[in-house]
């Protein structure tokens, strides 16, 4: 092969140098010492290999012709000879050679000893480059044999007068506490960290936060970063001076600092704000987390908020200039910034307007954004807009622009009509995919706003047989049913989708099952045929449970009480919130604390995706202030939500001693009489003439002779008898009212033990059934004589509790005699608080002496039976309750699906008001309310196949969270 006789840097304008450097004298570019012979061009003969590197390292100045030879060698041949290259004073060879000992020491620990010295004898060289480099390359090293070397050239270089070397040596500590946390801590390296977080240089105090930040991650409980106004200071002022990511580590430290009052949120968030119009995005993204999180704190009557608001909204425009990619981390971080606070972009509605080369995840993002942003002012220009995208030709897209328009209708009232306008013209377009995602989204609409854009249905009706995905013939069958009784020829349409029922999807099954019982109330006498054959299709031919046990259901409604049918399937429905999509607000709060990482582009909190959960700590905003909550006056409250002043239930604790021993043992308090649960049920005609009120003077309906029962071979054994005695008690309908289930009882304790109280031992529990309150008491004799008399009276205590009779044993307890009586309870007694809140001192009087035994009765049986709160009230009510009374616990060992704990909560007056299932967890939305009208909000959080759940409680009277919680504890598992 010829040699170029041309040397570096002198080849010919335009020409490419190849991406391998020519190795000079006898190493070739292909294949190491691959040198050709002469007259044989083009054939190569095989590569050699030096027996020794350092006989080859003055020869060889490119990096990556260096690693080839370690590639062609075994590593223990070499690890000796590339060992003896570290007392070079090459400093490009030293960095190599370091580079190879990070990537071999620990397949060669025994070896990598041999480096120790070396390392510490760098760590004094006066070149800060050189102490530097033997400094991070020990630390990366992860053999337990040179980590011990390391305490000593770290705790030097940790106070070295070179800030390079200070810098090093702090992100050294990081990874030194990742290998063995313990010797980092006995050998107090995590002191001197905090020390240099006073640093003068800038970069030592971004590497000193980073260094302390990752440590505190993966060790939650230990409080390394113990911000206080003072360190803070320190922080913002090295903010200006070190470099970006120095200024992201910086940032992020803020973010988790919770500021004293306002003011100082305001301090902070001035100092902060010129961040906003860094080049770097993930500076500029950090800075918006502080920011968005200090804002909480800040009055909304502050001219600062109003001016801050302002400000926030330019920076996030400019990063929708960036390339795809950032676009669309920015626009997800963005989605989260609207919901919390849509004022900060109302104006820039224009900016979110999709361009014709965005690619389809920035278009459907920015889709997403425009609705939320979409208000009475904008609607006309967001039309317009969304009229224009659903002519595009991406269908995805198209989808999207269609469902768009009905949420615009949703949302903005004073839009809908114009919402429906626009897609009525979109179905003329006869565009298959376009007509049906507008059926859909017009479905909502009446949901929305009933009986008020029905003369649209006949133009629907035309496009019936166009429809050929499930959900937007489910859609249609819908609305046929729903308005059945402005449809002339409605039983044709249904009928027409009857003739495939075995071949149409579940959800079109379940659809025309109910629509086709709906047209039936409201046409008996044309309809009996159909919807005879519609339930023998879904009772007989299918088996899918859910259809099946639907068609059973409507089949016994129609059959013993049609009446109630008709209230059951035409019921009013309620109306369909504006926004279905948003996140709820405790894990939108959560968000707001990662913006600028991944949890903020998956929308999920990082214990949902990082696996084992080491490093994840939960994080919310800040409280409000006294000041700022003093701008939201209670007029603002949402009509039917509860008072925003503290229920008057547990007054101030007086002192209690002496009460008990003066107690009165007359008789009870007396107080309202105790609820009692009947109900009564007539005789059930399960096949007579039920339809007459229903169908007027029409001898015969669907309870009449033409009316035929399901037969008894379709339905599962456990139905019941035969259908010979009409349709199976599918609910137990003929054997009068079934046992109520009450809330969980805990097994009986003792409570006082015969050595104290002279022979008499007392065991007990609490229970609450059907709204009574009862103390189940156990009473032993022990002694020798015989116990008459008895009479007992509770102390003052945090709920009331009283006797609501007398203690009634009804004849003499002789000796080893045990009697069980059951004490009911009343709330109407004297209150005051006590500690802990569930503790009742009570007092027992015998024929014998007076007994005092004090117990905690667990806080669920004053769980009342109407604790169910509306849908919008439980919004409305969480929001007003401040943040500062949210309180956060773990349940763990709790192996129940979310139907289970949902089940077993509301057996104890612990109702589920809403349940959504968000990134595959669970959420379930609940509320209680005490005996004394205190409500408490829960979100219990369950993730499928966890068995550790996270609750959050939310109550005005805070102290009562930690009782709920372990009421919560005791339902679960028991």
């Amino acid at each position: 092969m010829e040699r170029s006789s041309q040397g570096p840097g002198s080849e010919k304008p335009g020409t490419r140098r190849s991406a391998r450097t020519r190795l000079p004298g006898s190493l070739s570019r292909r294949g190491i010492g691959s040198e050709a012979s002469p007259g044989t061009k083009g054939r190569w003969r095989r590569p050699w290999l030096p027996s020794s590197p350092s006989l080859v390292w003055p020869q060889i100045r490119d990096q990556n012709d260096r690693l080839k030879i370690f590639h062609h060698h075994q590593e223990s041949a070499l690890f000796p000879d590339v060992v003896n290259c570290m007392q070079t004073d090459n400093l490009e060879l030293k960095k190599l050679v370091y580079l190879y000992l990070m990537n071999y020491a620990k397949s060669q620990p025994d070896m990598a000893i041999m480096a120790v010295n070396t390392f510490v004898k760098d760590c004094e060289d006066p070149n800060p480059l050189i102490r530097a480099l033997a400094v991070r390359t020990m630390g990366c090293i992860r053999v337990d044999k040179i980590t011990e070397y390391l305490c000593e050239p770290l705790r030097k270089c940790l106070k070295d007068e070179d800030p390079y070397v200070r810098k090093t040596a702090a992100v050294c500590v990081a990874k030194l506490h990742d290998i063995n946390a313990q010797l980092v801590e006995d050998q107090g390296f995590l002191d001197t960290l905090k020390d240099l977080i006073s640093d003068s240089n800038p970069m030592v105090v971004a590497n000193a936060v980073a260094a302390l930040s990752e440590i505190a991650e993966s060790h939650p409980s230990s409080n390394l970063l113990d911000l206080n106004p003072q360190s803070i200071n320190k922080l913002l002022t090295a903010l200006n001076e070190c470099t970006e990511w120095g200024q992201i580590f910086i940032l992020d430290c803020l973010a988790n600092y919770t500021p004293k009052d306002d003011r100082e949120a305001q301090s902070i968030c001035e100092r902060v704000t010129p961040r906003l119009s860094h080049a770097n995005s993930a500076v500029v993204l950090s800075a918006v987390k502080v920011l968005m999180k200090f804002m909480e704190m800040l009055s909304k009557d502050l001219d600062y908020y109003g001016t801050l608001l302002k400000k926030l909204a330019p920076p996030l425009v400019t990063l929708l200039s960036a390339e795809p990619e950032l676009q669309y981390v920015a626009l997800r971080n963005i989605n989260l910034i609207v919901q919390k606070r849509p004022e900060i972009l109302k104006h820039e509605m224009k900016v979110f307007f999709v361009k014709y080369n965005d690619p389809i995840y920035v278009k459907l993002e920015k889709l997403d954004i425009m609705i939320r942003l979409a208000s009475q002012a904008n609607i006309a220009q967001v039309l317009a807009e969304l009229k224009e995208y659903a002519t595009e030709v991406d269908v995805d897209f198209v989808r999207k622009a269609v469902r768009a328009i009905g949420r615009c209708a949703i949302k903005v009232e004073q839009s809908a009509e114009r919402c429906v306008s626009t897609l009525l013209d979109l179905i003329q377009t006869k565009v298959n995919y376009v007509v049906q995602e507008a059926i859909v989204v017009i479905k909502d609409i009446f949901r929305k706003y009933p009986n008020k854009y029905e003369s649209v249905i006949a133009t629907l009706c035309e496009n019936l047989d166009s429809l050929d995905e499930p959900e937007a013939r489910a859609a249609m069958i819908w609305i046929v049913g729903e308005y059945a009784e402005r449809i002339d020829n409605a039983d044709e349409l249904l009928e027409s989708f009857l003739e495939g029922f075995h071949d149409e999807s579940t959800q079109v099954q379940l659809q025309l099952l109910t629509a086709i019982v709906k047209l039936f109330l409201k046409k008996p006498t044309e309809t009996q045929e159909l919807v005879q054959q519609v339930l023998s299709l879904a009772t007989q031919d299918s088996d899918n449970p859910d259809l099946r046990d639907r068609g059973y259901i409507y089949w016994r409604l129609l059959s013993t009480d049609p009446v109630a049918a008709k209230e059951v399937v035409l019921a009013e429905k309620p109306l369909i919130s504006e926004e279905t999509d948003l996140i709820e607000p405790t894990l939108l709060d959560e968000l707001i604390c990662y913006i600028g990482t991944l949890a903020s582009v998956y929308h999920k909190p990082p214990s949902a995706f990082v696996e084992g959960g080491r490093g994840v700590v939960h994080k919310s905003l800040p409280p409000r202030t006294a000041s700022s909550e003093s701008t939201e006056s209670p007029e603002t409250a949402p009509a039917g939500a509860p008072s925003g002043e503290q229920p008057d239930v547990i007054p101030t604790q007086g002192d209690l001693l002496g009460d008990l021993l003066n107690l009165d043992l007359g008789p009870p308090v007396s107080g309202p009489p105790l609820a009692t649960s009947s109900v009564q049920m007539g005789a059930v005609d399960l096949l007579g003439g039920g339809l007459d009120s229903l169908m007027g003077d029409e001898p015969e309906g669907i309870g009449g002779p033409n009316f035929v029962a399901p037969p008894a071979a379709t339905v599962p054994a456990n139905l019941g008898a035969s259908m010979g005695s009409g349709l199976s008690d599918l609910f137990d309908l003929t054997s009068g009212v079934g046992t109520l289930s009450g809330s969980y009882v805990a097994p009986k304790a003792v409570w006082l033990p015969a050595m104290k109280a002279k022979g008499l031992e007392i065991s007990g529990t609490f229970t609450r059934q059907v709204g009574s309150i009862s103390m189940d008491l156990q009473l032993t004799n022990k002694a020798l004589q015989v116990m008459t008399d008895f009479a007992i009276q509770f102390n003052r205590n945090s709920f009331g509790l009283a006797p609501a009779a007398p203690l009634q044993v009804h004849a003499p307890l002789s000796p080893n005699q045990t009697v069980e009586i059951s004490l009911p309870l009343n709330t109407v007694g004297s209150v005051m608080k006590m500690e802990p809140l569930n503790n009742l001192q009570v007092a027992v009087k015998n024929n014998i002496d007076v007994f005092y035994f004090s117990t905690l009765y667990p806080l669920h049986i004053l769980f009342v039976e109407d604790g169910k709160m509306d849908r919008q009230m439980f919004l409305a009510t969480w929001k007003d309750i401040p943040n500062e009374n949210e309180a956060q616990f773990q349940i763990r060992d709790c192996p129940l699906n979310a139907e289970a704990v949902s089940s077993r909560l509301q057996s104890s007056n612990i109702f589920t008001v809403a349940k959504r299932n968000v990134e595959g967890q669970d959420m379930l939305y609940q509320s209680l309310k005490l005996t004394n009208g205190i409500w408490v909000l829960a979100e219990l959080r369950i993730q499928p196949g966890n068995p550790s759940f996270t609750l959050s409680l939310k109550c005005r009277a805070p102290e009562v969270s930690q009782h709920v919680y372990q009421a919560y504890e005791t339902i679960l598992k028991n």
